[in-house]
């Protein structure tokens, strides 16, 4: 079959160098892709968030599965039109992917449905949200309403950072439209994690979790970023605790959604926090994660063309997914930088030596071809991701893979992985 998977980054690179692997695809496209994705698929010069070229390319070309990436895209309805357009999708609707598209829709079905998530209210001007804060005390969390690449995310230490990011979002419009109104929520302690799991409208089949390094620098230092660095499993996720997470917060999702009038099919990304082995909700997420896939898609032992299928489907009641034992690790590196303003068009060498090692794939996010060099052009650029027996295993061989890449432009942090060491 034709498949075209939609979208730039290191998750697209993942999705598509699975894809690849199954003797089912024929012909592999991706909109718009990168250097490293051009190694696998053919890459198409339509925009991800082009929803009428996306549309348009995959009629023109016969597509058979298209599978959407990016949130963007989804929130804006490519699937619907795809759908409209005879051509089947994987990826919620416009309307049900309003569960990360809007914060507030996502936390007023959580209280509507009894999901476990932090207490919180939502505000579309200044005065109202300071005075919410000021009763509540700090720490307290804001968060801009719509989508903002994820970074429309703020700790507040004490009043004087809320009444700043209250400010930063809704009087200096820093986020734009995405920030018309925020939530205002608790500030929740524990281990944070990432859980995912597959939804077809009304079956929901549990993935796996990983832990992502959100913050730029190590030891968990310097301002919040895409993500620098995840490894699959968690430990924390233990058996017990993932039974709760299904019972009592991805199948209620779910039945609500149905209940709404807005079935959910897509792949269904929980941000969580675990605090004495309970399970809290804080955000959703409508695509698989990004750095989260990287390490996901090599523990895959499943045709993955044959998961999102079914999925999209709605045959997801006849799948057994098989994983390897195995940890998987990414390491991201990064323009320096970034979260902030960086340089673009830097040459990055040593990506053959990188990926010698069979344990070992550098998958591309922000890369361009330029002739025959690969050339910087994004924030977060590679995800090098290696696969061991153990954590400890995987962290020496993502980070031997990164020592042999000669780009002095970018860097990564050094400590992807430091939770489940200490735990070991």
């Amino acid at each position: 079959m034709k498949v075209l998977v939609v979208g730039s980054g290191g998750r697209e690179h993942a999705l598509c160098w699975a894809i690849a692997q199954s003797p089912k695809c024929e012909q592999l496209f991706c909109a718009p892709g990168n250097a490293g994705i051009a190694a696998v698929a053919e890459c198409v010069d339509v925009a991800s968030d082009d929803v009428a070229g996306v549309v348009s390319f995959a009629k023109k070309n016969k597509i058979d599965f298209v599978v959407i990436g990016p949130e963007a895209p989804l929130v804006a309805g490519l699937a619907d039109k795809l759908e409209k357009a005879g051509i089947t999708a994987f990826g919620p609707s416009a309307a049900a992917a309003r569960i990360e598209g809007s914060k507030a829709f996502m936390k007023d079905l959580c209280a509507k449905y009894d999901i476990p998530t932090a207490k919180f209210e939502s505000f579309d001007e200044c005065d109202g949200a300071k005075e919410y804060i000021r009763a509540q005390g700090a720490p307290i969390v804001i968060k801009a309403d719509g989508l903002a690449a994820g970074k429309g995310v703020i700790l507040c230490r004490n009043l004087n950072e809320a009444f700043a990011g209250i400010d930063h979002i809704l009087s200096e419009r820093s986020f734009g439209e995405a920030g018309d109104s925020v939530v205002v929520e608790e500030f929740l302690t524990g281990e944070e994690v990432s859980f995912f799991a597959l939804v077809d409208g009304k079956t929901a089949l549990p993935l796996v979790s990983a832990q992502d390094h959100k913050a730029a620098y190590d030891g968990d230092e310097g301002p919040n970023t895409g993500g620098m660095g995840a490894y699959t499993p968690a430990p924390v996720m233990t058996p017990e605790i993932q039974e709760q997470v299904m019972r009592t917060i991805i199948q209620p999702t779910v039945d609500g959604m149905v209940a709404e009038g807005m079935p959910y099919k897509g792949v269904l990304f929980a941000g969580l926090m675990i605090e004495g082995g309970v399970p809290k909700l804080l955000e959703y997420n409508v695509r698989f994660g990004d750095p989260e896939c990287q390490p996901m898609m090599m523990r895959l032992q499943s045709n993955a063309l044959e998961m999102l299928l079914a999925c999209a489907e709605e045959r997801l009641s006849d799948l057994d997914l098989q994983w390897r034992d195995e940890t998987a690790m990414v390491v991201v590196m990064a323009a320096k930088g970034y979260p902030g303003a960086y340089d673009k068009g830097s040459e990055i060498r040593g990506l053959d030596e990188a990926g010698a090692d069979d344990a070992v794939t550098v998958f591309h996010a922000g890369t361009q071809a330029d002739g025959d060099k690969v050339v910087a052009v994004g924030g977060r650029v590679l995800g090098v991701t290696a696969i061991g027996k153990d954590v400890a295993e995987a962290q020496k061989t993502a980070y031997a893979a990164v020592d042999k890449i000669d780009w002095p432009e970018g860097f990564c942090r050094r400590d992807i992985g430091w939770r489940a060491l200490k735990r070991s």
